[in-house]
């Protein structure tokens, strides 16, 4: 158990939620900040000593977690606020001294609506077994959109769901779904190792919070072929990005049946991003999610298995009807509903003149 929190910790942590941001930073010799609309913003005048820092965030960790801290100098983990919001906690030392980033993850699980979520996902979650990727940088809302999925499934669906989570970030509570969230580090050594024993516990949905090595990829890409839907992510911008990230990971003599396997189980990639929004107004804390959606078709899957990544962009140019899209055609569609700035799109975009193309109506 934790000791009781610091009341200016807590008073810190309040400031950034009525402020509306969404990480706070804390360090020696420096103010407090927090990150409001994805922009960083001094919320203290007066700078922390080490000692007042180390008094603070010691105050939100128990005693295994503090002797943790101290022998491996960085430590991640989770903190509820009471009745207020939960926060993912990275501590980490720099010069010799404490230093802390605390993100808030709300205290509720967000709706597809609130998110802003595709319809095609509510339609791919529907199915019995197969692998959902959601992807994108540190930062854009993949573990709201995985939450939010795993609710809706909860809500829905009498259904064994199963999460291996670093931390865990979201809590749920059991509505038609049993739910058995499990942490590493706590519950298990490894995701691989959860993953593993995952298989023989009965499970329908098992999401596995990060794929960061061949292991996990590989069981996961087993899990979804053996009858399970299967929720993960990868820190990749882009659907052709994703596919690639995943077979690279392999040995060159591994990678033709990995192909073969991922263009078999891949239901989807969902490559996000979060944009700040022109009406601060609309409930998102002025952010809105931008998505390039890939939905796994014949001609996706051929291009999968031959190893032509390269022509997947054009699949999501023209396969509207499947439910796909490319980033650069979300984010024009939000420019258009003017939702985001032409400048700010200008920057989630890593196809530039395409989005530029698409402003002018050019084919």
């Amino acid at each position: 158990m934790a000791a009781a929190i610091d009341p200016e910790m807590s008073a810190l942590m309040l400031a950034l939620l009525a402020a509306g941001g969404s990480d706070l930073h804390i360090s020696a010799n420096s103010a407090a900040y927090g990150r409001i609309n994805g922009e960083l913003q001094p919320l203290t005048d007066s700078r922390f000593n080490s000692g007042e820092i180390k008094r603070l965030i010691y105050s939100l960790l128990s005693s295994q977690q503090q002797q943790q801290l101290e022998k491996n100098y960085e430590l991640d983990c989770a903190y509820e606020l009471k009745n207020v919001s939960r926060f993912r906690l990275n501590v980490y030392k720099e010069k010799n001294n404490l230093a802390a980033c605390l993100r808030s993850l709300g205290n509720k699980i967000p709706s597809f609506k609130q998110l802003g979520l595709a319809q095609s996902l509510l339609e791919i979650i529907d199915r019995p077994n197969g692998l959902v990727l959601v992807t994108g940088p540190t930062g854009s809302g993949k573990s709201s959109s995985l939450a939010a999925i795993l609710e809706h499934i909860n809500q829905n669906k009498a259904h064994h769901i199963i999460t291996v989570e670093d931390p865990i970030e979201f809590l749920y509570q059991p509505a038609k779904s049993l739910i058995h969230q499990r942490e590493l580090g706590e519950d298990t050594h490894s995701f691989a190792n959860a993953l593993r024993a995952a298989l023989r516990e009965d499970p329908d949905v098992i999401l596995v919070g990060e794929l960061r090595d061949l292991e996990t990829i590989q069981l996961a890409i087993s899990a979804a072929e053996t009858g399970h839907l299967v929720f993960a992510t990868l820190h990749t911008n882009s659907a052709a990005q994703t596919i690639e990230r995943l077979i690279d990971v392999f040995p060159a003599a591994q990678q033709s049946q990995i192909r073969m396997q991922l263009s078999g189980s891949l239901l989807a990639v969902f490559a996000q991003t979060l944009c700040r929004a022109i009406d601060k107004s609309n409930g998102c804390f002025g952010r809105v999610m931008a998505q390039e959606i890939m939905i796994n078709n014949n001609a996706i899957a051929n291009l999968i298995r031959e190893g032509k990544t390269a022509q997947i962009y054009s699949q999501l140019q023209t396969g509207s009807k499947f439910g796909m899209q490319t980033m650069e055609q979300c984010l024009a569609n939000l420019i258009n509903n003017k939702q985001i700035s032409t400048a700010e799109a200008l920057t989630k975009t890593g196809r530039p003149s395409e989005l530029q193309n698409l402003l002018m109506g050019a084919p």
